[in-house]
């Protein structure tokens, strides 16, 4: 009866906690918008490069084994995967939060009791066995196992670890985004690289060409034709360019560092074949269709991970305004003589006792806790919506660009073609008296810019191949 009574008492108290908790502060939460456009350029093609395998999408062998080398070796990759592992950490703890906590261990002791107290004179007037008074001092020998559990009745600790899962799906997803990034970021590095050497060279080239115009010039002078002047422009038109070289030279350097560092190398070479840059080819792209962003880019997964987490953080904080229900029990034995642990049923000890305890006054932390989640939660959305904003304009920024790169470039070989023919014109007119010097000069001049411009041309049309490519999402599966 008296056990009936208790139940019905703690029922009541958990109904008006129950109530208490109910009036806590109710926030509204902000939805995300997971609307695109339908197509890129009115283009519904859903074929996406995206699909094909970073070592399928880049033929060049030197620049495979650059990023095969870098995913394995990348310290800033490895930090992150490090990150996903402390997150699956996180996981199991919070799933641990949830079970009973199970302890076992044993205990001995000793104590002396005053004779002049309460507890010293009831001890001396006891007997174990007749004639035997308590030992003085008492010892005392303990084996038990506590068990305590919180109840997770308002899905606190679940949703905890809910999100937790979450997180750590998130921190999986940004490594991906690190992958493609990394990937990037390596091609990139090595077209320019591949540019500087093509520039290098036409300057040694050039360089050449000026040299034999001066040795003609020269000649001019001597025959009275031209005066000081045309040499001393002419071979000032040679030094400029001879120091030139060492600027791009150090260019060059700080390209094949970069990679190196990338690849988590210290200083050294980097293999590649520069002669082949001229003649390389943009793919054609397949962007598909924006909806296919949701999937395929990391970052926008991450996102959508990480609003997801925020949510559950929500129910998380406001499941404190809620009663907690705990258990905890005991079972063991003591004794204060090592012999009589195994006297049983005397020597058997246990316990059963629950609480029910939830905030009734100054709730300010846990609302506090509340509003801090909610605002994340509001944070999370707008992240994801810039996120996927994002995502949409580079690449429509990319298709544009790789359009309009193909028209320049075609345009500017043209423009290096004729300056080129020019300068075999200018020459020759030169020589005949019908030009002035600074006609062979500015060709020279506009000749070796334009070849210089052309080679940036075709570095970005690379580039763009690339951006696209990780704009799309590729490189991580």
């Amino acid at each position: 009866m008296r056990t009936k009574k208790l139940i019905k008492y703690a029922g009541l108290a958990m109904i008006a906690l129950f109530n208490i908790a109910c009036t806590g502060p109710s926030l509204v939460q902000r939805t995300e918008n997971k609307t695109v456009p339908a197509s890129f350029n009115n283009s519904l093609d859903t074929v996406n490069t995206e699909k094909i395998k970073w070592t399928e999408f880049f033929t060049d062998s030197y620049l495979v084994n650059l990023i095969d080398s870098a995913l394995k070796r990348n310290q800033e990759l490895n930090i992150i995967l490090q990150d996903i592992n402390i997150a699956q950490n996180e996981v199991r703890a919070r799933k641990g939060q949830y079970l009973p906590f199970v302890n076992i261990g044993a205990g001995a002791g000793v104590e002396k009791t005053p004779r002049y107290t309460r507890s010293g004179s009831v001890d001396a007037t006891n007997e174990i066995v007749p004639g035997k008074a308590f030992p003085d001092p008492l010892p005392n020998y303990l084996a038990a196992a506590n068990i305590s559990w919180e109840v997770d009745i308002w899905r606190k600790l679940r949703n905890a670890k809910k999100s937790a899962v979450y997180s750590f799906l998130s921190t999986t997803a940004g490594k991906n985004f690190m992958v493609t990034r990394l990937i990037a970021e390596i091609a990139n590095s090595y077209y320019e690289l591949m540019a500087l050497d093509n520039q290098l060279d036409i300057l040694k080239k050039n360089i050449e060409i000026q040299q034999n115009a001066l040795e003609i010039v020269r000649l001019e002078k001597q025959a009275a034709r031209v005066t000081e002047l045309a040499v001393r422009r002419f071979e000032a038109e040679v030094l400029k360019n001879q120091s030139r070289q060492y600027y791009i030279r150090q260019q060059i350097i700080e390209a094949e560092n970069r990679i190196n560092f990338l690849v988590g190398r210290f200083p050294q070479p980097v293999l590649r074949n520069s002669q082949s840059f001229a003649e390389l080819v943009s793919d054609t792209i397949h962007a598909g269709i924006p909806s296919q962003l949701l999937e395929n880019r990391p970052d926008i997964k991450q996102a959508e991970l990480e609003l997801l987490a925020a949510k559950l953080d929500v129910k998380v904080a406001k499941a404190y305004f809620y009663p907690t229900l705990n258990i905890s029990a005991t079972a063991g034995i003591e004794a204060f003589n090592p012999t009589y642990l195994v006297s049983s049923p005397q020597s058997m000890l246990f316990s059963l006792a629950g609480s029910l305890v939830g905030p009734l006054i100054n709730r300010n932390a846990i609302k506090a806790s509340y509003y801090s989640a909610n605002a994340r939660q509001i944070q999370a959305v707008f992240n994801y919506e810039r996120t996927l904003l994002t995502a949409y304009i580079e690449v429509t920024n990319q298709l544009s660009n790789i359009d309009n790169l193909q028209n320049s470039y075609d345009l500017r070989a043209k423009q290096v073609q004729a300056l080129t023919q020019s300068i075999d014109i200018s020459t020759r007119l030169f020589k005949s008296a019908r030009a002035d010097y600074m006609e062979v000069l500015l060709t020279q001049r506009d000749a070796l810019e334009s070849k210089f411009e052309l080679i940036e041309t075709k570095k970005r049309q690379m580039n763009a191949m690339v951006n696209i490519y990780q704009a799309l999402g590729g490189g991580w599966k």
